[in-house]
């Protein structure tokens, strides 16, 4: 027996109702080179109809990919909604991948067209010879002056969108939930990048669940900036909810320096907002020159939270870094910090919570494999791999990925995260480490997240990197790479006192490296692969 309720699918074109009825008059800000884009939901709904007959025109087929080179603005929105909404695929590329990633993400995924902003053409142009599937380029002009080819490949956006005709809702014809909606790959830390492949009932359940309480909260109260690159993981999904609940957006487009941020946030009166934590510590130093009071909640992802930052924080704005969790694969946010109700913490221990994943949203199961393969105890104590399931996470990868990471799977279905973890009695998850960024020393484990959070309680270091580097007689030792403040004497022997009493005394790193800067992905995270390239064969003292 079935219910009773009418089948209506969860698919994107879902918001543009909301957009043109109910929210119609909320704003979007956008900053550009040459000045501040404002448009209501109103204007950007008329928009998207008028895109979609674009992507119409320009002969994209259904099902098609339909990569971006964007910043996060208005336009880049716009795309947001009308290509999957349209029965194409969004595919947002991250421009800051090395030239050979990008031509292997936009052939793997056989992207038809591209949508360009102007300040990115010096980056995408010289590559348009190894794209074997580009039809056409269409600019976004956001007021750079970088020169716009003369090919006939080329196209205006505005131009386009302003001689369409706005589209009527028979043009929206999505009515699978099930059919696929967005395609983001991976950084590649390790190997190729892969491809995952989003649904339009992933997309719209994931806005949902950051709209929950216990998650990010999210209303139409609040006025969000997503720092987090709209290239990235469709922003962790903040465009769709503030669609959805009708937050206002403030889009900081170029502008990312990060008292640029800061003054976005102040002059807008954000209530919300979430980067990874490379952008909260450059931001740190300006804190002081900010009216930041607006803020409710400071979302810090993409990895562990040193408690000496979130705390920082919390003493300089009474608002405290809160972490969350989640990959590629799984739309992101799986899950959010949290404080349990009823319970008496100290200011620092709620801090110490915060900076630590939190618990699984709904709809989303999270468990903790040993080498066994055995489900380990939710005490908080057992350690295995972190493993994911739920409407939100992916299944497979997509191209020529697919076939090659089908161990990124279980057979029963689970995501294999790379992640090793304990999860408590109350759910709450921690993150011990990357599987591969283990330390074993002497047979024991050593974690690298946790030696470099106290590392950074220095006061210092500006950051903290731990890498394995063989041994004769331990097997491996950690070696610190450590990023001092201007116009400190750090030294290593200062990080090594500084350790002892916090950590284990065979934690103690006989090696430590003061470095100028430490390698970061395509995403902002230390990139341990390059890390290691760097540092190994050197000698530290």
């Amino acid at each position: 027996m079935f219910g009773m309720m009418q089948d209506r699918p969860l698919v994107v074109s879902m918001l543009l109702e909301r957009m043109e009825g109910r929210f119609r008059g909320k704003e979007i800000v956008t900053a550009q080179a040459d000045g501040v884009m404002r448009a209501t939901f109103g204007d950007v709904a008329d928009r998207v109809r008028r895109l979609v007959t674009v992507l119409d025109g320009l002969g994209v087929p259904a099902d098609a990919r339909v990569g971006t080179f964007g910043w996060n603005t208005q336009r880049h929105l716009e795309l947001y909604v009308a290509v999957p909404s349209s029965g194409r695929v969004l595919h947002t590329i991250n421009h800051r991948l090395f030239a050979e990633q990008l031509t292997f993400i936009v052939n793997d995924a056989a992207d038809d067209v591209l949508f360009i902003d102007r300040s990115l053409l010096p980056i995408v142009w010289p590559l348009m010879k190894s794209f074997t599937t580009v039809r056409q380029i269409v600019v976004m002009d956001d007021g750079d002056s970088a020169e716009i080819p003369d090919d006939p490949r080329v196209r205006d956006y505005e131009t386009l969108v302003a001689d369409a005709e706005p589209a009527n809702d028979q043009m929206f014809a999505v009515h699978d939930e099930r059919s696929a909606a967005s395609l983001c790959y991976t950084s590649g830390t390790t190997g190729q990048p892969k491809g995952v492949l989003y649904d339009h009932r992933s997309i719209i359940l994931h806005a949902l669940m950051l709209q929950t309480a216990d998650a990010f909260g999210l209303g139409e109260s609040d006025t969000i900036m997503p720092v987090v690159p709209m290239f990235h993981v469709n922003a962790w999904g903040l465009p769709y909810a503030a669609l959805m609940c009708g937050a206002q957006l403030v889009m900081p487009g170029t502008a990312t320096a990060p008292a640029e941020l800061l003054g976005q946030i102040e002059q807008h009166s954000v209530t919300f907002t979430a980067a990874v934590t490379t952008v909260w510590r450059g931001a740190l130093q300006h804190l002081g020159g900010h009216d930041l009071t607006s803020l409710r909640h400071i979302v810090c992802g993409g990895g562990a939270v040193p408690l000496s930052l979130s705390r920082a924080y919390d003493e300089a704005i009474g608002q405290p870094l809160r972490n969350a969790w989640g990959m590629t694969e799984t739309s992101p946010v799986v899950t959010c910090a949290y404080l349990p109700p009823r319970t008496q913490l100290s200011r620092e221990d709620a801090r110490d919570l915060l900076a630590h994943p939190g618990v699984a949203l709904p709809l989303t199961q999270l468990r903790v494999v040993g080498s066994d393969g055995k489900v380990v105890a939710r005490d908080g104590k057992s350690t295995g791999e972190l493993q994911a399931a739920g409407a939100t996470i992916a299944a497979a990868y997509f191209g020529q990925s697919g076939p090659s990471a089908s161990s990124s799977f279980t057979d029963d279905g689970w995501l294999r995260t790379g992640d090793v973890a304990t999860i408590g009695p109350d759910g709450q998850l921690r993150i011990v480490d990357r599987t591969k960024d283990l330390i074993k020393s002497g047979g024991e484990w050593i974690s690298s997240v946790e030696l470099e959070n106290e590392i950074m309680g220095h006061g210092d270091v500006v950051e903290a990197a731990v890498i394995a580097v063989p041994d004769d007689k331990w097997g491996e030792r950690p070696l610190a790479c450590v990023v001092a403040a201007p116009g400190t004497m750090l030294s290593p022997e200062l990080i090594r006192q500084h350790l002892a009493g916090r950590v284990a005394k065979w934690w103690v790193p006989e090696q430590v490296l003061i470095v100028d800067e430490i390698p970061k992905t395509a995403t902002g995270k230390f990139s341990k692969v390059a890390l290691r390239d760097s540092v190994l064969g050197l000698d530290a003292t």
